[in-house]
């Protein structure tokens, strides 16, 4: 490929950093955010929201950096190449429409049968309360998947920066709404957890002006519109439905194990489930959402950071090479965002796994967060972490099947994937691992997910670079032992007692020594063995090197 090729994926790849970066903010105003909300504890209220809050954010993940992405994208990209920009507008349009109506009904009929339950249904205090937290932030799902959908239409045009500063408004609504009850002393009943719906809500509203005044700017706004139903929409329907199983699985399973984490919670002292006549003692205890849900944010912090921001900028770079039947530069771009994906996610599980409780302790333990909550987070982030290069690899992978319009593989792999999970844990919960099977069954299944991905691409393209891949993992691994072998000596020699580790201040300090001096370990371990990656990321590679012939792996 010409000049012209390369300085096209160099902006792809480019941007990347600026999404990192907006990103990165976000993420730390989002630990902000869970700091002032988990300072309310950990108890059955604060379980019943964070269910609540799963069920828009299951559409947020999987509409904002999921399904409708992976639809919309390539379709979208298709017509901005072969019709021009006009067209695409009246496509965004047309799409813009049939969402809304598709969520205005779906909103009006979950309210409609929740308000039904809630009036006609005996329900005990917790189950109450947790209907109408959900039916306080449905409304959120309408606004959060139409910004989702003038996202992409940005980041098709080559504008990344709004849709990663949208989560910021998200973060500092909830941030003002968490201040204002910590303020006027509302963390204790539930006024408090309706005020952070009602935050939730508006920042969404918020949102969704957002883009649509950047769409105008951008000269892609036009009013949503139903009819014609034009041919590149009825293609978006088409693909949306198929790729909303293998991208929806993790959040579908996220949610399921918040509701299976509060059902087989004992609210009481001697609680037991009935099961095929057999009655069991529930196996968890109160909190466990709220600290599953610290657990989950801990090992998503990294992963929004990095595998989200690399695999959401070169998803239109994947579509317009599969719209070319440009399968050879796919195949470098698939082979480069993997190597990156890698050296990043392999560092990052050890290094969190090593450092859970220290971290989890100075970001969490304030206010009613106890350090016996931290340390039941740290045990079920530990097994989320065995999954970490997979969680990284895994978004990689499925938008380089999704930009070739291949929903059948993913989709059957994802519904296996779904069985598995959901049979661990609602087996192995009774057993020792108790919460800890959640992270366990997501790495576990993750895992198997990505190995799977990559050998059917290896198959089909001939060759994906995995002799490429393989000794940029033994470098990057042998870099993560030097990291983690710098962490642990820190921690061996670190001169406060355990029990000092407690509070957060102490945690702080051995948590910022860790990351310095197992980072700069890292990094002096992957220059001395010239790893491509880290020259890739500091910007010092300005030339792809030529895609390897097929190897006998």
């Amino acid at each position: 490929m010409g000049s012209d090729g390369h300085s096209e994926r160099e902006h792809f790849f480019g941007a990347a950093k600026v999404v990192a970066a907006l990103t990165v903010l976000s993420r730390v105003l989002g630990m902000v955010r869970d700091m002032a909300i988990l300072a309310m504890g950990a108890t059955r209220r604060t379980d019943a929201f964070w269910v609540a809050f799963k069920v828009p954010n299951v559409f947020r993940r999987l509409f904002g950096e999921g399904a409708l992405a992976a639809a919309f994208v390539p379709v979208f990209t298709d017509v901005s190449e072969a019709h021009g920009w006009d067209r695409a507008r009246l496509v965004l349009a047309n799409a813009a429409g049939l969402l809304a109506l598709v969520l205005a009904v779906i909103l009006v009929l979950a309210e409609v049968f929740l308000a039904a339950v809630l009036l006609w249904t005996p329900l005990d205090w917790d189950n109450a309360l947790l209907v109408r937290l959900v039916m306080l932030l449905l409304p959120f799902m309408f606004t959060i998947c139409l910004l989702a959908l003038g996202s992409a239409a940005l980041q098709c045009k080559g504008h990344f920066a709004y849709p990663a500063f949208a989560p910021i408004l998200l973060n500092i609504f909830l941030i003002a709404a968490a201040a204002a009850i910590h303020l006027f002393g509302l963390g204790a009943g539930d006024t408090g957890l309706y005020l952070l719906c009602l935050g939730t809500v508006a920042a969404g509203v918020t949102q969704l002006i957002g883009v649509v005044w950047l769409l105008g700017r951008m000269q892609l706004a036009a009013m949503p519109r139903l009819r014609p139903l034009l041919s590149e929409t009825r293609r978006v329907a088409g693909l949306i439905l198929p790729m909303m199983i293998p991208l929806g699985v993790v959040q579908f399973s996220s949610l399921f194990n918040g509701l299976y984490a509060w059902v087989m919670t004992a609210a009481t002292e001697g609680s037991t489930i009935t099961i095929f006549g057999w009655s069991l003692s529930k196996p968890l205890t109160e909190g466990v959402v709220t600290r599953l849900y610290a657990a989950e944010r801990m090992y998503n912090f990294p992963l929004g950071i990095l595998a989200i921001s690399l695999a959401t900028a070169v998803f239109p770079l994947f579509s317009r090479y599969a719209a070319r039947n440009d399968i050879s530069g796919l195949r470098q771009a698939t082979n480069r965002a993997l190597r990156l994906c890698l050296f990043l996610g392999v560092p990052a599980g050890v290094a969190l796994m090593l450092l859970a409780r220290p971290a989890l302790t100075l970001i969490y333990c304030h206010g009613d967060f106890l350090a016996k909550d931290a340390d039941r987070a740290a045990d079920i982030l530990r097994l989320y972490c065995i999954g970490m290069w997979a969680y990284f690899a895994n978004h990689i992978l499925l938008r380089a099947f999704f930009a070739q319009k291949d929903t059948r593989i993913p989709m059957h792999l994802a519904l296996w994937r779904a069985i598995v999970n959901i049979l661990l844990v609602m087996t192995l919960v009774f057993t020792p691992l108790a919460a800890g099977v959640f992270g366990m069954a997501t790495a576990v299944t993750s895992s198997v997910h990505a190995l799977v991905l990559v050998w059917i691409l290896h198959r089909r393209w001939g060759h994906i670079g995995l002799g490429r891949i393989l000794r940029s993992v033994v470098r990057t691994a042998v870099a993560t032992a030097c990291m983690a072998g710098a962490i642990l000596a820190v921690c061996r020699f670190w001169p406060a007692d355990a029990a000092s580790l407690e509070h957060w201040t102490e945690a702080g300090k051995i948590t910022g020594v860790c990351i310095v001096c197992g980072g700069v370990a890292f990094l002096v371990a992957a220059w001395a063995m010239r790893s491509r990656e880290l020259a890739e990321l500091w910007g010092a590679a300005r030339h792809e090197q030529p895609d390897e012939p097929a190897e006998p792996l």
